[in-house]
């Protein structure tokens, strides 16, 4: 299925052109392009612009989105076989997101928990050692954190897939990405 890029460049058309021919502004055009469905007026004027039906259009952008939220759901279960070696949890996702050019703000907050997520592995095992030099706790506890920081990340990564796979946003979500 070609995207509204593809059919835009079959006209030999720039996005300015594209914006002028069709009324539609070319911030529009853009977010189009990057995956937004287009709709009632914009979806009218850009069909009749680039002369192919409104549905096809739509599907167009039904199949970028479907596109996108593949690579959204692939960026994210990237972290999972990583779950245990912090550093790499991180690492795999973002790489993936710059190689696939999938820079979006929900694969930014994908990579944003995974970085915020270590940050709290190392502040609880530092307190975990510091507990153990100042009172000399010898507990299950050493164990017993890095097993459930591992565990609550894999329920995350997973229960994120999820929300991807419905409806293309994240389950367990920050309101700001680090990234």
């Amino acid at each position: 299925m070609p995207t509204l890029s593809t059919l835009r460049q079959k006209l030999n058309l720039t996005q300015e052109e594209l914006s002028d021919k069709s009324g539609v502004s070319v911030r529009t055009i853009q977010r189009i392009e990057a995956g937004t469905a287009p709709q009632g007026y914009t979806l009218k004027a850009l069909a009749e612009a680039l002369g192919v039906n409104e549905i096809e259009l739509l599907e167009t952008g039904q199949s970028q989105t479907m596109n996108n939220s593949k690579w959204l759901k692939i960026i994210n279960l990237s972290a999972l076989p990583f779950a245990v070696i912090p550093p790499l949890n991180i690492a795999v996702p973002l790489l993936l997101m710059i190689w696939k050019k999938q820079s979006s703000p929900v694969s930014r907050k994908i990579i944003s928990i995974q970085v915020l997520w270590t940050l709290i592995a190392i502040v609880l095992m530092v307190l975990v050692m510091m507990l153990n030099d100042w009172f000399g706790v010898k507990s299950q506890l050493t164990l017993l954190i890095p097993l459930a920081w591992i565990l609550i990340n894999v329920i995350i990564i997973l229960l994120n897939a999820a929300g991807i796979e419905k409806d293309g946003s994240l389950r367990i979500s920050m309101n700001f990405s680090i990234l």
